[in-house]
């Protein structure tokens, strides 16, 4: 038996863009595989694995940790 990987709402930021995988069907709408923001998706896509972390931008700085500005790794000591 495999392993299931668990998602839900919480272990995504509001604002964050996510991708969803697959069509997610609600009786209002019909969500369409692409990128969204988090807050913009119902529950039911994240109970059923259907979103997912977007990969980082290679080459690029995507996020800052707890507001700061990460440290600069080209520094030498």
């Amino acid at each position: 038996m495999g392993l299931e990987r668990k998602m839900f709402r919480g272990m995504f930021s509001p604002g964050e863009v996510v991708q969803l995988k697959q069509p997610c069907f609600t009786p209002g709408r019909l969500f369409e595989p692409g990128k969204y923001n988090a807050d913009e998706l119902p529950d039911v896509a994240f109970d059923m694995g259907l979103v997912d972390h977007l990969p980082p931008v290679k080459g690029k700085i995507s996020e800052t940790l707890n507001g700061q500005n990460p440290p600069d790794q080209n520094l030498k000591d």
